[in-house]
């Protein structure tokens, strides 16, 4: 395993005029302060993508849904070509690898002074060679809300990529408890919506389906890649309102993330389903080509 690599940012934010606007710091020491909010209060929001030889994955698609997710909380403005030049330093300071991430987060700071803090981490991937190839199961949990909470309640922040991973991770703690690895959340009125850390694709028939974003769903960065794949395919790839019955009825289920890639699923609430290997062998195949 090679040393993390850690870059702090000191101008993370449009405006912000500090020279330099990052530089390397040590991944072994202390680097957040424990009043900062992100610490307190889990305020912040972040990205992850996937490093594959070098090279950044969808780096672009990452950071506009970073700016996103800073407009959806009411934070300043990142400064994206300042996040994207820190973040290729950083993946250029770590040791050569087939498959690592980046993760680049940015909080509201020490409470009271109204200084983001922000950084830029690096480091290898975990090997998810047996969910690409095997599967995993997974279970059907309620997320409690409506599938339209996003345009009642945007005060909820659904579709923001926040710190607040407490319910995330819990749900994934229930799966677990359950015999099965990974979640497929739903809404109380029977809709399908996304995993704690993907996106649902379904296969029916001939037609790529996925929830639509409008749902209080996070627009995923490698669903979009999926959705190329499947196009250049033959496939018809679709937004819209997906049910739980169509979930129970597909012909193939992926979950799909920036980092792991399609992970087929190979059962749901304990019922097998199909998995065509072969096409998710070209498609994880495809992903992790991709030079976007």
């Amino acid at each position: 395993m090679s040393k993390p690599v850690l870059f702090a940012i000191y101008a993370p934010i449009v405006g912000d005029t500090t020279s330099p606007a990052f530089g390397q710091a040590d991944a072994a020491e202390p680097f957040v302060n424990v009043m900062d909010l992100s610490v307190t209060r889990g305020d912040g929001i972040f990205e992850t993508a996937s490093v594959v030889d070098g090279h950044i994955q969808a780096l672009e698609q990452h950071l506009a849904r970073f700016v996103r997710s800073a407009a959806l909380l009411d934070l300043p403005t990142p400064d994206a070509a300042v996040w994207a030049e820190a973040i290729r330093a950083a993946v250029a300071a770590h040791e050569p690898a087939h498959e690592r991430f980046v993760k680049f987060i940015m909080t509201r700071g020490i409470e009271g002074t109204g200084i983001p803090t922000a950084w830029a981490y690096v480091d290898d991937a975990e090997d998810f060679t047996e969910e690409r190839t095997a599967g995993i199961a997974v279970v059907t949990l309620s997320r409690g809300y409506r599938h339209d909470i996003a345009a009642t309640s945007p005060w909820l922040l659904q579709g923001a990529k926040t710190l607040s991973y407490a319910v995330h991770k819990s749900v994934l703690r229930e799966a677990n408890r359950r015999g099965a690895q990974d979640v497929i959340l739903t809404a109380t009125d029977g809709y399908v919506l996304e995993g704690p850390t993907s996106s649902v694709v379904l296969r029916i028939g001939d037609r790529i389906l996925t929830p639509s974003t409008d749902q209080g769903i996070l627009a995923g960065t490698t669903q979009a890649s999926v959705f190329e794949f499947f196009e250049s395919e033959g496939l018809v790839a679709e937004y819209g309102l997906v049910t739980v019955e169509q979930l129970a009825q597909a012909d193939a289920v992926w979950l799909v993330s920036s980092v792991r890639q399609a992970a087929p699923v190979n059962a749901i609430d304990g019922v097998a389903l199909p998995v065509d290997f072969e096409l998710t062998n070209r498609l994880n195949t495809a992903l992790l080509a991709r030079t976007e």
